[in-house]
């Protein structure tokens, strides 16, 4: 279906396939194989007799949604973007037709159908459209719930620098011949000592921030969320309307902005810039050090880029060639539109008025400023943020199918560029604009009665960098043989930042028994001045770092916590090739599977800015309130944590009824407040980076 296409009411109703029908160790297995080397004609005899005989025309009754086989049928007879070619998402004609591969997966009754469809789509679907439609089946169907897949493993080359790519091309040829030029490790193969563009380009100071930028964690975690809430996608339709996903749609970008702020003060760079679409955009040249399988590079950005139509279309006549062209001017009408409806606090949808200011308005904000199907108009209030990633990437393309997308085009890549971040404090500032006009947080509603923060105890907080290591076999082109032996690999070893594992302490005294949640803030504590940051002015930058449930008792009680304790921060995934040894090992008798991988949290390495040699200050907030239960209902998760950042096919997203964000969700009225309310707790931590052997 194309987004928004098809009545409502189709979708919701139509069975979906039965838990347990096939081991979810055979089904991570599968998905591993699919994935594999996903440039390269499949080469296993039994997935042959798939491709070469399956036609899903023939098999309209194994589809929940027979309407899907009609779509792809249409599409079928017009063409599809053709294999090799570049594929970006945020193309409207790659996005129709990877949603209607999507639902073919996706509707497919039983285990079976799904995996027969996914071997013959492998085949003939361009290699990109099929990565990206695959892996949204996986992630939403109920019966492949867990099964994991490391993205930057299976497609390096959106994640590692071209001169990691290249040395991995130079370790393939030489492999064999006369004159290897590394030793070949029975284990893990070639291992390459990979760095950041950081390390060889001097474009601009802040390139120092490259390790962070360019981390693969980090945009890893990126591109998994957009999989878990894709922007063209019907919570009511696909099983995730119980979610707050507007909410958590402003709550992540805070926290992506307000973390790389942080990074930036302990590299000694301030405020990420603000810029204006009517004046050229004041940053150095951006060079994303990419290159496409087909062999293209990125496109880079010039500096002080003026953004107008005539940049946009350079050079090519000024026809309806593509919706992205005018991009300029439907930003700015759509902005006006949103700022005009906050003021106003009155959204106008299908002749009705919807009131800003009600209770549940905050997620109907955050639909409205991404402009997803869940939006009270998204025609009207548009998509700020997609037009903007066209405006400020590449040039409008001469053909639907032959496209040079930019970093921000794509989802994997967009954290690397540094305009993602001053794209998107742009458009929080819309949101800050409608937290502005509410009444502010007052003493009364910040009280928990009864309850008194005593103390609170940190350890020394300490950073370092470590190596981390990931298979890129994918990234070469292997032979048949060393296909069905998987019998050739490489791997990267590229530093990345960590820290010491860290315990605190909270001594709580409570006059009763009573259920509180906790949260503990990170925040500056001065800017890069070494001025003072007021934090009535500066909540915009505060990152959660621990959100839990405690049952108080009465008197006095001790909450006694570990870093790792966190479940909102995930531990370094298992790479591809250890867990398919898992998978043979427990074929084989000789070990079991786990599916217990945190691929689609924030990496826990990266939990702590990186501070200083010397100690950086920063400000940790351990703020304690009443536990009021989650109100959303239909959610199938037994564990509220699971599921935390993602509907995981419906689960619950948030601990408590609460905003995500509260109390740093808007202003208070006296910032002494802050310091005064008994069950808000402020302390002054050092983070220290301890310099070791490893080159950023």
């Amino acid at each position: 279906m194309k987004p928004g296409s098809g009545p409502s009411w189709l979708r919701p109703c139509v069975p979906l396939p039965v838990l347990g029908e096939v081991p979810i160790a055979k089904i991570q297995k599968d998905v591993l194989l699919l994935l594999a080397h996903i440039n390269q004609p499949p080469v296993y005899p039994q997935w042959t007799k798939i491709f070469e005989s399956y036609n899903v025309s023939k098999h309209l009754s194994d589809y929940s949604n027979p309407e899907v086989v009609h779509e792809f049928e249409l599409y079928e007879s017009y063409g599809w973007l053709p294999k090799e070619e570049i594929f970006s998402v945020m193309y409207q004609p790659h996005l129709n037709q990877s949603i209607v591969l999507f639902e073919l997966l996706y509707y497919a009754k039983t285990y079976e159908v799904f995996y027969n469809t996914a071997v013959w789509a492998r085949h003939y679907f361009n290699e990109g459209l099929f990565l990206y439609a695959f892996s949204l089946a996986v992630v939403h169907r109920p019966d492949m719930e867990k099964v994991f897949f490391p993205i930057y493993e299976i497609y390096p080359y959106y994640f590692y620098n071209v001169e990691v790519i290249q040395q991995a091309y130079k370790l393939k040829h030489m492999h064999n011949t006369q004159h290897p030029i590394s030793v070949y490790d029975s284990n893990y193969g070639y291992t390459i000592k990979a760095n950041y563009s950081g390390y060889y380009l001097n474009l601009h100071p802040e390139q120092s921030l490259s390790y962070y930028l360019e981390d693969v964690g980090i945009n890893a975690f990126y591109y998994y969320y957009n999989l878990y809430y894709p922007f063209w996608m019907s919570s009511k339709e696909y099983g995730f309307a119980s979610v707050n996903r507007g909410e958590e749609y402003i709550f992540l970008h805070q926290q992506l902005l307000a973390r790389y702020y942080l990074e930036r003060l302990s590299n000694g760079f301030g405020e990420i810039p603000y810029f204006n679409w009517e004046l050229p955009i004041e940053t150095p040249l951006y060079y994303p050090s990419l290159e496409y399988p087909n062999g293209l590079e990125f496109p880079y950005r010039p500096p002080f880029v003026k953004l107008q139509e005539y940049y946009y279309n350079y050079g090519q006549t000024w026809t309806w060639r593509s919706k992205y062209g005018y991009s300029y001017s439907l930003i700015q009408q759509w902005e006006n539109r949103i700022l005009t409806a906050i003021d106003s606090g009155i959204l106008s949808v299908h002749g009705e008025k919807v009131n800003l200011y009600d209770e549940d308005a905050l997620d109907t904000i955050g639909n409205l400023i991404e402009g997803n199907p869940d939006s009270p108009n998204n025609k009207f209030y548009g998509m700020i943020w997609l037009y903007a990633r066209h405006l400020l990437g590449s040039y409008q393309p001469l053909h639907t199918y032959q496209i040079l997308p930019s970093a921000l085009e794509h989802f994997e890549t967009s954290l690397r560029d540094p305009m993602f971040y001053q794209l998107y404090k742009k458009i929080l500032i819309l949101f800050y604009t409608y937290m502005y006009k509410l009444p502010f947080h007052s003493y009364k509603d910040l009280m928990f009665s009864g309850v008194d923060i005593s103390n609170v105890e940190f350890d020394k907080l300490v950073t370092y960098d470590d190596y981390f290591y990931s298979d890129i076999s994918n990234a070469v082109y292997d032979t048949y043989d060393e296909l069905l032996q998987d019998s050739f690999h490489i791997r990267v070893a590229q530093p990345r930042l960590n820290h010491k594992p860290f315990n605190y302490k909270i001594n709580v005294k409570s006059e009763k028994a009573v259920q509180s949640v906790v949260k503990i803030f990170l925040a500056p504590m001065y800017d890069e001045y070494n001025r003072q940051v007021n934090l009535t002015y500066n909540f915009m930058n505060v990152v959660l770092l621990d959100y839990f449930v405690h049952d108080l008792t009465p008197g006095a009680n001790v909450i006694s916590r570990n870093s790792f304790d966190s479940q909102l921060y995930g531990k370094d995934p298992l790479s591809y090739h250890e867990i398919y040894q898992m998978m043979l090992n427990a074929e084989g008798g000789k070990g079991s599977w786990s599916a217990d991988q945190y691929y689609w949290y924030f990496p826990h390495r990266y939990m702590l800015p990186q501070g200083t040699a010397s100690g950086m200050p920063f400000q940790l907030y351990i703020v304690m309130y009443p536990y009021v239960p989650e109100k959303s209902e239909g959610s199938t998760s037994s564990n509220v944590f699971e599921s935390y950042f993602y509907p995981m096919v419906g689960g619950h997203q948030f601990i408590d009824s609460y905003p995500l964000l509260w109390p740093f969700d808007k202003p208070i009225i006296y910032e002494k407040f802050w310091y005064d309310v008994p069950n808000f707790y402020s302390y002054v931590a050092k983070i220290y980076h301890e310099e070791v052997n490893v080159a950023h």
